[in-house]
């Protein structure tokens, strides 16, 4: 089964994007950020301006829903070698149904489609709207996810050191940990519902790339290294856990990944990395904390749960995987 394209003679215009401007989105994007800001409190703004400036290069693929000169909707993608990610899809609110975000997902999937070397798509789209059981173009090829958006306030966060049940030591995060990292990373989530949204957790390679991408890119905030920690076995002096976090907004923190090894998993590991994290933000002055989690990895979300994180938002992570 092909996307479902259909026409829209009354409707809005498909515009490829590399034809317009960053003055064309501007009050799409405004809006966006006004809305991740209200709904998540994150300041979307980095992520805008890194739309703009790609707009105005015309280098950003995609397409977007024009209406009477008025820029109504849009999606845009980015190829990475045999993957496509989806990076956003946002159509304003005045405006907004089912159809226009389904015709851009349809767009975006057959454009996508067309370049011989993708056989991957990957999308987690916050703001697009939750809706269970979605029809999805190319559904042979497609999987679905469901994810949670939690939130803690952190001035009532449960902090207490955890009960640690292994011997372990933490350090506060250094790039000298990046390999061994990724190494923990792909261990953690190997056979994982996690490595079917992303695949880059699939590898040490891949965690390496994910790695690189969080502290580099505003994508999931501003990497804050004074939150973020290693803990290691203390016999052997592996590398078996990380938290890392980030800030989304002046007061608001987020993490952005946390993970221990299959050797310490649910001795308390995690835990105690999860409230260093917050306490650090907390210490800061960070107001709140947030972090996204599949929901049906339970022991996670119970994890999040006892310290004080609640399900704020859902949305769903998507994956295509076109046969060779």
């Amino acid at each position: 089964m092909a996307a479902r394209l259909y026409p829209t003679p009354a409707g809005p215009e498909l515009v490829d994007l590399r034809q317009l401007s960053a003055r064309d989105l501007q009050p799409l994007l405004a809006e966006e950020t006004a809305g991740w800001a209200g709904l998540l409190d994150w300041d979307f703004s980095k992520s805008a301006e890194l739309v703009r400036r790609f707009i105005d290069l015309h280098a950003l693929s995609g397409h977007a829903l024009m209406e009477r000169g008025e820029t109504i909707g849009y999606l845009y993608y980015v190829l990475e070698d045999y993957k496509a990610l989806v990076g956003d899809l946002y159509v304003r609110l005045n405006h907004r149904n089912r159809r226009y975000e389904d015709f851009l997902l349809d767009v975006g999937l057959e454009s996508i489609r067309q370049q011989p070397q993708i056989s991957r798509v990957e999308s987690q789209i916050l703001m697009l709207d939750f809706i269970p059981g979605r029809e999805l173009p190319y559904p042979q090829f497609a999987s679905a996810y469901e994810r949670n958006y939690m939130r803690a306030e952190l001035a009532v966060a449960d902090l207490r050191p955890a009960g640690l049940r292994t011997d372990v030591h933490f350090e506060a995060w250094s790039d000298q940990f990046h390999d061994a990292a990724a190494q923990v990373i792909a261990d953690a989530y190997s056979g994982h519902v996690d490595g079917r949204i992303n695949d880059q957790y699939r590898s040490a390679a891949g965690a390496r790339r994910f790695l690189y991408n969080i502290v580099q890119f505003p994508g999931c905030g501003t990497f804050f290294r004074p939150a973020s920690f290693a803990a290691f076995e203390s016999a052997a002096g592996r590398l078996c856990g990380v938290s890392l976090a980030s800030l989304i907004s002046a007061d608001c923190g987020h993490i952005t990944q946390i993970c221990v090894s299959s050797s310490v998993r649910g001795q308390g590991a995690g835990h105690e990395l999860l409230r260093r994290s917050l306490a650090a933000m907390r210490d800061v002055g960070c107001r709140g904390c947030s972090l996204t989690v599949t929901a049906i990895n339970r022991d996670a979300v119970a994890l999040y749960e006892k310290v004080g994180f609640r399900t704020i938002r859902r949305f769903s992570a998507y994956a295509w995987d076109w046969p060779a």
